[in-house]
């Protein structure tokens, strides 16, 4: 993977070390706007007959809880999986998950099904902070990114909150803008 220009690196810490400052409350999962990504989530996912397999994510303290979308979409027949971190500089690891599996520690505080791997058709991509042009700040791993590069025929949805909103996010020439984000209000088609 390539790196950034210092000053784009340096852009993105100053950013990153700002939205972290300004954690989401850790009962995240229990709110009405987490709980209307999902739902918008869930809409926008049912819609895509041909997505079989969706990339979802099990959360960690202060992010949006998408347990429930991953149930809700196991019960109308789709095929969830979770990622399994990596040694970094690696592309995640995407394993079938279903509510009776075996849930593992993982890297940095994740959680990822004992399930065989598979590829996902969607990936659900979270972030700390997003921009209409469908760039995206992530927690500075490059393992979306990574990801997202190996696998070129899945298709990208970011989720987030509207005020993880942010005028621009700093970009590098080989940050790729995301189709679409889908916040507590909307659907952005960038």
């Amino acid at each position: 993977m390539h790196e950034d220009p210092p000053e784009i690196v340096a852009a993105k810490r100053t950013l990153r070390a700002t939205c972290r400052a300004i954690r989401l409350p850790a009962h995240l999962s229990e709110t009405a706007a987490s709980q209307a990504v999902c739902g918008k989530l869930h809409t926008l996912l049912l819609k895509h007959d041909s997505a079989g397999i969706i990339a979802c994510v099990w959360p960690l303290a202060g992010e949006i809880d998408l347990r429930p979308l991953c149930a809700s979409l196991h019960r109308e027949g789709r095929t969830v999986c979770l990622p399994d971190t990596p040694k970094k500089g690696h592309p995640l690891i995407f394993r079938h998950w279903t509510p009776t599996s075996l849930m593992l520690e993982g890297r940095f505080g994740t959680r990822h099904p004992d399930g065989p791997a598979v590829t996902p058709d969607i990936v659900l991509v979270p972030m700390l902070a997003f921009d209409r042009r469908g760039y995206r700040l992530g927690y500075g791993g490059g393992y979306y990114d990574r990801t997202l590069a190996a696998l070129p025929k899945a298709r990208p949805v970011g989720y987030a909150l509207s005020t993880q909103e942010k005028p621009a996010i700093p970009t590098g020439p080989h940050d790729i803008a995301l189709p679409l984000i889908v916040t507590e209000h909307e659907i952005i088609r960038c």
